[in-house]
């Protein structure tokens, strides 16, 4: 199938998987299994209801270990952790000397995360700070030191966080931003939500943001991630 391209003279071909429920257990099988730990943190996460979705998918936890490792990842920050899987996954990709830096400003999602940070032990390599993001964010050195970020939490700050993370990220750092495709509503025309078009500006601005190169991928709710020049 092919249809009218976006970009001038390119003509675009659909080439994509529609993954059924079936493929769905079938990629399960074939990434990384969660050991004890995160499984238990996946069931007592799926327990606190609708919210329970808000975690990362298998797969993405596996793309940020992998990605810490690829990286050599010694400073992480994490803005948006939630009850801890994908801190999880992106400290035990760390460098033997790495530390994670987490922002959530929720203290019941918190307290859940650092218990399993203590049963994984990596309490000592993650710093887990309860406050609004932004004001975390704003008291890091300015110095380019951040090897690798991740954005998952409201999504209205989204354009704030990244503006606050990419100055201290070091060339060649990266940023994973997470929700991007907004379960469709980003090519919704009636959606005029606030998180809706947060999302919509973020990503056309990363398109033609020349401090950057970047690739936007169709994992679970879609990623971008962004690699600083």
């Amino acid at each position: 199938m092919r249809w009218a391209s976006p970009v001038a003279g390119y003509p675009l071909q659909a080439k994509f998987t529609v993954v059924s429920p079936e493929l769905y257990a079938y990629l399960l099988a074939h990434n990384p299994a969660p050991d004890a730990v995160l499984g238990d943190l996946a069931e007592e996460t799926a327990a606190l209801g609708s919210v329970g979705s808000w975690q990362v998918a298998l797969e993405q936890g596996a793309l940020l270990t992998m990605l810490a490792r690829l990286l050599g990842a010694r400073r992480a920050v994490e803005v948006g952790t939630f009850t801890g899987y994908s801190a999880i996954a992106i400290a035990r990709g760390l460098a033997a000397d790495g530390r994670l830096l987490c922002c959530e400003a929720n203290a019941e999602w918190a307290a859940i995360a650092q218990r399993y940070f203590v049963r994984a032990g990596l309490e000592g390599r993650i710093t887990l700070r309860i406050a609004p993001a932004n004001e975390t964010l704003r008291a890091l050195p300015a110095t380019p030191e951040i090897d690798l970020a991740f954005i998952d939490a409201d999504k209205k700050n989204y354009g704030v966080y990244y503006e606050e993370l990419l100055p201290r990220l070091r060339p060649n750092g990266i940023i994973v931003i997470d929700n991007v495709l907004w379960k469709g509503r980003v090519i919704d025309p009636a959606d005029r939500h606030t998180s809706t078009k947060a999302i919509r500006e973020l990503n056309d601005r990363l398109v033609r943001d020349g401090r950057v190169d970047t690739v936007t991928l169709s994992v679970a709710d879609g990623i971008t991630i962004v690699r600083k020049r």
